[in-house]
């Protein structure tokens, strides 16, 4: 699994992701459902634009190609620019990201209410590759829960070993 999400996000071979999804596909259809909207922990453009793909929206991509959930990138929005984290300790990941992120509340309010068609949202995800120390979840989620919404948190991996929940 390691290999297979290196690969993915340091070389761009998307295979062995995606193998790990088709494997999961069950389990992702049982965990995501019609009414689910996945977010993609948003990613500075200029990072993005630097490395030609945004990991998060793929992987979303991908989760809704194998279960009935929908994503959307515009009602989670980063705000500022910040340090790249995989090079800080638990303790600078949380200050860094604690106002990193916000709601586009201009795209929130013309969301259909939950349950009023086929983009409405019952259950929103934040949705990331790799969760780390767990900061980048709980700001993203943090942001959603000032807007008035619930939100539970997805990722494809999980590091052992590292400072624990953010």
């Amino acid at each position: 699994m390691r290999s297979a999400i290196l690969d993915w996000k340091l070389h761009g071979a998307d295979a062995g992701m995606l193998w790990l999804l088709d494997t999961a596909a069950l389990r992702l259809q049982g965990i995501f459902g019609r009414d689910d909207l996945l977010l993609p922990v948003p990613m500075p453009l200029s990072r993005m634009r630097r490395a030609g793909r945004h990991h998060a929206a793929d992987l979303c991509r991908a989760i809704c190609a194998r279960s009935e959930a929908h994503f959307d990138w515009r009602l989670l929005r980063r705000v500022g620019v910040q340090p790249r984290q995989s090079s800080l300790d638990g303790r600078t990941r949380r200050k860094n990201l604690c106002k990193a992120f916000m709601v586009d509340n201009d795209y929130l309010g013309s969301m259909p209410a939950p349950g009023a068609g086929k983009t409405s949202a019952t259950r929103l995800w934040v949705v990331d590759d790799i969760m780390t120390t767990g900061a980048t979840m709980r700001f993203a989620c943090r942001a959603l829960r000032r807007a008035g919404l619930k939100a539970h948190a997805f990722s494809l991996a999980r590091l052992k070993g590292r400072d624990g929940p953010g």
